[in-house]
């Protein structure tokens, strides 16, 4: 084979995240292509050879597999939101929970596999969208959704979405109405030049309260002023009829040249600029840039497992390391002697402080700065670490700070990417750390996310590294720390 080449074959396999392991027609080798389905019969072209390893671009589904339905969504074709909306949720949820059990069964000894927890809603589960301005193709009318499968520039207008309720599908709409009547342009990536550039929306599953934040660059060239354009669009939305209600519209300023949600600058043209939602009995304070599980449903799932992995906490103290907004912290602090909360962004160190003020929690402590650098500023000692990372996981480093440091019994570990889980627990158990049990829980229906939530235990045999078994793991995370580490 070699790139360029046209290639047919059966999906034998989907390996996490999305690579469907394509068995060729008259070839001995198989071709990874992403986002395909077990069972399907597909045409890719292959687009990377790399050490007689090919990878390939879906270019067309020739057969559909047993197992599919018809996606209930109009934009599934074309949007590059969702993966998985043709497989029914019971297929989503075997598909997912052999992904993360494969993974970990490579680096794993014995442990208890507990499958995986759906979330309580499969449709309208979000609290968060960052809807994108731009065009379905090159010099089209004006769009506002998701962007189109495997693009970078086209943007598909997503206003019968199925992973958010009505109430951001009216929302949309009403924007993207607005400002193709005013003629506005939106923000043209390569060439940095236009005015609208995203549309934040977020809404409380519990308390139904929305925030509106309109993100634009400060390119405004209209001879109507601004300051006119954006009190009408706010009195069209105020205007709305909707399930939920609106607790401000706010307007960013953001000239990043980068192709991201920055905040430079805002206003509040209505209301206010947070939120509540409530968790588990527990209420928080949300900004439009803070971080919060974006299924609300899903999260008391997530963390009611998490809790229950702790297991007892009376009279211990324990560490939420990658706290955020202390979302967890505040959660186990009820029924803990102490919890200290760390995280690196400053933001989210105030929410968090914020918050366990909100909530009645006096024995919650939160501190800012790299977990690498913060634990030799703290002399208390926990029972428990709560470890809750980044996608990328833990650096290598501050793994075995973290271990060394403080040589705790039990620790936690939740994930939203299972790769750098593995490759994490290869270091935990070299180190003597064996895993008890393990849980899935998916808080993304229709993609190809999942969380999970292993829980580990000390004991004084150590585990001897093994390299093989570091090298069968996501080969690009492997090497990136590798060059960290260096």
């Amino acid at each position: 084979m070699k790139k360029g080449q046209i290639v047919e074959g059966i999906v034998k396999e989907v390996q996490f995240p999305n690579k469907g392991i394509v068995h060729v027609e008259g070839e001995e080798k198989t071709v990874v292509v992403k986002n395909a389905i077990t069972g399907q019969k597909v045409r890719a072209s292959i687009n990377k050879m790399r050490k007689g390893k090919a990878e390939g671009r879906l270019l067309e589904v020739l057969e559909h597999s047993q197992v599919e339905t018809e996606s209930d969504c109009i934009h599934f074709a074309e949007c590059g939101g969702c993966t998985y909306r043709t497989l029914p949720y019971e297929e989503q949820l075997n598909m997912k929970a052999a992904q993360v059990k494969k993974l970990l069964d490579e680096v794993c000894g014995s442990y208890e596999f507990e499958g995986i927890k759906g979330s309580p809603k499969q449709q309208g589960y979000r609290n968060k969208m960052e809807f994108s301005f731009g065009d379905a193709f090159k010099d089209g009318p004006l769009a506002l959704g998701m962007h189109k499968r495997g693009s970078f520039y086209d943007i598909i207008t997503v206003n019968n979405c199925r992973i958010v309720d009505e109430d951001f599908r009216k929302i949309l709409t009403c924007v993207l109405e607005y400002f193709a009547d005013t003629g506005a342009t939106f923000y043209h990536k390569l060439r940095h030049e236009g005015y609208l550039r995203h549309l934040l929306v977020r809404k409380g599953q519990k308390t139904g309260e929305i925030l509106v934040d309109l993100v634009t660059s400060s390119q405004w060239n209209s001879e109507q002023p601004e300051e006119e354009i954006l009190a009408s669009l706010t009195e069209k939305l105020c205007a709305l009829s909707l399930q939920g209600k609106i607790a401000g519209v706010l307007h960013t300023v953001n000239d990043s040249l980068a192709d991201i949600i920055q905040n430079d600058r805002t206003d509040i043209l209505f209301g206010q600029d947070y939120f509540y939602e409530e968790l588990l009995g527990l209420k928080f304070k949300i900004s439009p840039f803070s971080f919060f599980q974006t299924n609300s449903l899903g999260a008391e799932v997530l963390y009611e497992t998490a809790r229950s992995y702790v297991g007892e906490t009376k009279d211990r103290i324990i560490f939420d390391l990658y706290s955020g907004t202390g979302t967890i912290a505040q959660i186990l602090a009820p029924v803990a002697k102490k919890v200290i909360g760390v995280e690196i962004v400053a933001e989210a160190v105030e929410a968090a402080k914020e918050n366990a003020a909100l909530n009645g929690l006096s024995n919650c402590e939160f501190k800012a700065g790299d977990v690498l650098k913060v634990l030799d500023d703290i002399s208390d000692k926990p029972d428990i670490i709560v470890l809750d990372p980044p996608r990328d996981g833990i650096h290598p480093k501050a793994l075995v700070k973290i271990i060394e440091y403080y040589g705790c019994d039990h620790m936690v570990y939740i994930s939203c990417k299972p790769t750098s889980l593995a490759r994490d627990l290869v270091t935990l158990q070299e180190y003597g750390y064996g895993v008890k049990k393990v849980c899935c829980v998916d808080m993304f229906p229709g993609t190809q996310h999942v969380e999970t939530i292993a829980l580990l235990q000390k004991s004084n045999r150590k585990r001897k590294p093994d390299t093989h078994v570091k090298l069968s793991l996501d080969m690009e995370d492997y090497y990136r720390i590798k060059d960290q580490e260096k």
